[in-house]
């Protein structure tokens, strides 16, 4: 859920905060006050695309953060992106921020620890889903139309993208023995120099390293010994050395212990003392005695790093890659030289894999069949409680040749409608109309979300920010109305922000937000207020008549406002 939302020299917001909450938030205003702009920057926080041309004229960059609650099924989820991108994953909730510079470099941040846009993405599925007018219908794509009927079934994708994985893998080694005879003879000559180039190494692991530290310490030898010899003297060794002279200071406090009782503790300590500084001395004399300066060895250890460059440049990039690198051309020679054999077993291997994976695309395609039946009928009813008269149908193609395999099995969904009677069905990115658009939309969003199949979709769901910027454009009286109604349902389940030019639509809030526009001075500034009692009604009453309010709007927005508490 978003908790909070903040822009700093964004557009012409030079700073404001929003706190949201729970159920319906509606935000509304006059025409160009700058409503979409939040639903904008939220858009930025989800991954969006980023442009210089949002920051305020005048200012070096613009920010946009968010705090969102994290609760229901989705915790897990949220926890495993953060960790897999090396962020902690700390209870409570996610805090977003996005820098958007002058300069066109841009900054982001998770919980403020460093991220990319590429986290924003992962993580926006889970935190919010923003619906506009027309931009729902031009990303229906096929993926996304497959993604929501999977949704409502409650799909389980992986065991299908899993035998497909594993087909395709085995194919692709078929593939590769399968090569022409020059083509082979060219790799086994290629991988036979790489496996004899790396066997004949005898790669240690972490050699690299330690051959490094070993290099300092020849290379400055010298230095390394002047400097252990020198701590050696002044701690142990030379007349005015710090051992010497605790044992000259300890004398003194034994003698003054003899009268004062008190100084038998510092004499323990300047003993502990005096042991410490031995200990180290001592210490340093043995690693100094221990080094050698060996031109000879230094030579040799540059030579062999210089070679492990060498490797690490070819099959690194670390030591370990060089090793592994070895390990595959090694088991590739083998295939090669026991091509017939290994041959057959892979296409044993693929003819199981192939089964495997048809039995699993099979199982989620009757899944599917089954939900669109049931889908279809819910989204018919809502999209017909929206004011419509119309008929809806879920149409699933493809066959399980070969050709249409996918990781997510081999169906192709098609959702069909028409809004007229008479008229045959067409598919849906089809609709002409703006505001059927909209509410068919709204319907499927809704039916997904509420639908008897889609319980394991609501839970992970629950509380998740959903938003609608301008969807009731093109509609009004009883479908306004309607759409008001469905929005308000949707809200019992999750936080829906919804920005609306609808007074029909407005009187459903939980929240009410006014997004003003006014000229500060030389600069125009736009304003966020959380409105409710008489500055509500005046709100409504504004949308209703305009900019001159009659006493008669007036009444009519508290009729509505009490009609839709």
């Amino acid at each position: 859920m978003l908790a909070e939302l903040r822009l700093e020299n964004y557009a012409v917001i030079d700073n404001v905060a929003v706190e949201f909450a729970a159920g319906l938030n509606l935000l509304t205003g006059e025409t160009g006050a700058g409503k979409s702009i939040l639903i904008d920057a939220l858009a930025l926080l989800l991954g969006d695309k980023a442009s210089t041309d949002v920051i305020r004229t005048g200012a070096e960059r613009a920010v946009i953060s968010a705090v969102f609650e994290i609760e229901g099924g989705t915790e897990k989820a949220v926890a495993r992106i953060l960790e897999t991108n090396g962020i902690d994953a700390e209870d409570g909730p996610v805090i977003l921020r996005r820098e958007i510079a002058a300069g066109g470099k841009g900054r982001v941040f998770v919980n403020n620890q460093p991220a990319t846009v590429g986290v924003l993405r992962q993580l926006a599925p889970y935190l919010a889903t923003i619906h506009a007018q027309n931009e729902s219908i031009h990303s229906f794509d096929a993926a996304a139309r497959l993604e929501l009927l999977d949704a409502y079934a409650g799909s389980q994708l992986a065991p299908t993208a899993e035998a497909f994985a594993r087909w395709k893998g085995i194919g692709a080694r078929i593939d590769e023995l399968e090569h022409g005879e020059q083509d082979r003879l060219r790799l086994l000559d290629l991988w036979t120099f790489q496996k004899c180039e790396i066997e004949e190494a005898r790669l240690q692991p972490s050699e690299d390293e330690r051959l490094e530290a070993e290099k300092r310490v020849l290379a400055n030898a010298e230095k390394i010994y002047g400097a252990a010899m020198n701590a050696f003297d002044l701690l142990y060794e030379g007349p005015a050395s710090t051992s010497s002279s605790l044992r000259t200071a300890q004398k003194h406090i034994e003698e003054l212990s003899r009268y004062e009782p008190k100084f038998r503790e510092s004499l323990a300590a300047i003993e502990t003392a005096r042991i410490s500084v031995e200990d180290v001395g001592a210490t340093l004399r043995d690693y100094a005695g221990g080094i050698q300066a060996s031109p000879e060895r230094l030579a040799e250890i540059e030579d062999r790093l210089a070679m492990l460059d060498r490797l690490k440049r070819k099959y690194g990039p670390a030591l370990e890659d060089v090793v592994r690198n070895g390990e595959e051309v090694s088991r590739k020679l083998s295939e090669m030289e026991n091509k017939d054999e290994i041959l057959g077993h892979l296409r044993r291997e693929l003819a199981q894999a192939a089964q495997e994976y048809l039995q699993a695309a099979r199982a989620i395609s009757k899944k599917r069949y089954n939900a669109a039946r049931k889908l279809e009928k819910l989204v018919e009813a809502e999209i017909n409680d929206l004011a419509m008269k119309s008929s809806f149908q879920i149409e699933i193609n493809g066959s399980d040749e070969e050709g249409n395999w996918t990781g997510s099995g081999f169906d192709q969904v098609v959702y069909l409608i028409t809004t007229n009677p008479g008229e045959p069905m067409r598919p849906l990115e089809q609709i002409a109309s703006g505001g059927e658009l909209s509410r068919v939309m709204l319907a499927l969003k809704a039916s997904v979300e509420t639908g008897a199949a889609g319980k394991k979709a609501k839970t992970l769901a629950a509380q998740r920010t959903m938003v609608f910027d301008e969807i009731d454009t093109g509609i009004g009286g009883s479908a306004a109305e309607a759409v008001g109604k469905k929005l308000k349902a949707l809200s019992r389940t999750n936080q829906v922000l919804c920005v609306t030019h609808l007074p029909q639509i407005a009187t459903f809030a939980d929240h009410h937000y006014v997004i003003a526009k006014r000229a500060s001075g030389e600069r125009t500034k736009t304003t966020v207020r959380l409105i409710t009692g008489d500055e509500r009604t005046e709100e409504v009453a504004r949308m209703l008549s305009g900019a001159k309010l009659t006493e008669t709007s007036r009444k009519h927005a508290e009729q509505m406002l009490k009609a839709n508490a």
